[in-house]
């Protein structure tokens, strides 16, 4: 967990999740289009005025979602440990901080029309929601997913200031994620969990805990077809091509993580790893136990 202090990885350890956090930033979208305040129709152009001047004024919140916005990313694919940021980490302490690297960026397709995973759209639905909301992102996600799922080791952390029972991120060479991740993460990233947490958010998911029951169904109905990743797609969740099988998945520098929920069982299997690459071997291989 700690390499410089020498202190071991346990099993209540929290670990970053990277992209696994963009289930938390959907749960936390849905719950403001259940009380009223937004719709899966609503347009970002609606709520962000003259801010990101070119994001599409078709492109709506079930866009966003799906990752069929069209809208250019502040971030492409390619080796994590490589990545570098347009401003320093540290500027991104906040989910306003992300304008000036979600800005500037064409839009690439037009809204609607194809799959194309875009870690920029998720951070706009964080800027929508705080906005309809009035409140600040991470804050809104604990107010309305964390702490109704009674999750007690979940949360945006800062990692300039992580907690002791917190995993640090390690890239490949030894060296610490630190220069590599927003400080603080945001609707695409930066989540914080255990695996015990991740295994009751499937289940009072399912519950109505956090969402009614007729709404996280939605979440996970297929709605797209993502070929290259051999997979489908819902509404901030992944689903397997052929399988029940619904799952977050997460990969950045110094983070890989996979929770796979069975939705007819309820099975859930989680793998979390402070480096690159640690979590799939493990989650190859559980997957293949359970699906066998």
């Amino acid at each position: 967990a700690d390499r410089a202090g020498g202190v071991s990885n346990q099993l209540d350890t929290r670990f970053g999740i990277a992209s696994g956090a963009k289930g938390f930033t959907a749960l936390a979208v849905m719950r403001l289009v259940e009380s009223g305040r937004l719709s899966l129709a609503s347009t970002a152009r609606s709520i962000l005025g003259t801010d990101l001047p070119l994001i599409d004024a078709a492109v709506t919140v079930e866009h966003l979602l799906t990752h069929t916005s069209g809208i250019g990313d502040y971030i492409d694919d390619g080796d994590f440990d490589e990545w570098s940021l347009a401003v320093a980490p540290s500027e991104l302490d906040s989910t306003d901080a992300y304008l000036t690297v979600l800005d500037g960026h064409p839009q690439r397709r037009a809204a609607g029309t194809v799959f194309e995973y875009c870690n920029g759209a998720f951070v706009v639905l964080a800027l929508i929601a705080q906005r309809v909301s009035g409140v600040r992102f991470d804050r809104l996600v604990d107010d309305t997913v964390i702490r109704p799922a009674g999750l007690t080791a979940t949360g945006f952390l800062r990692l300039d200031a992580l907690p002791p029972d917190a995993a640090v991120g390690y890239l490949d060479d030894g060296a610490t994620n630190i220069a590599h991740v927003p400080v603080l993460g945001s609707g695409d990233g930066g989540i914080f969990t255990t695996a015990a947490d991740m295994a009751r958010l499937w289940s009072v998911c399912a519950a109505g805990s956090v969402v009614s029951p007729e709404t996280f169904a939605e979440m996970i109905r297929p709605r797209q077809d993502a070929p290259a990743d051999s997979s489908r797609y819902g509404l901030g969740f992944w689903l397997d091509a052929t399988r029940p099988v619904v799952r977050l998945d997460g990969c950045d520098a110094g983070v890989s993580f996979r929770s796979r929920y069975e939705p007819a069982t309820g099975v859930v299997a989680t793998v979390v790893s402070n480096s690159t690459d640690g979590a799939w071997p493990v989650a190859r291989a559980v997957a293949e136990h359970l699906d066998a």
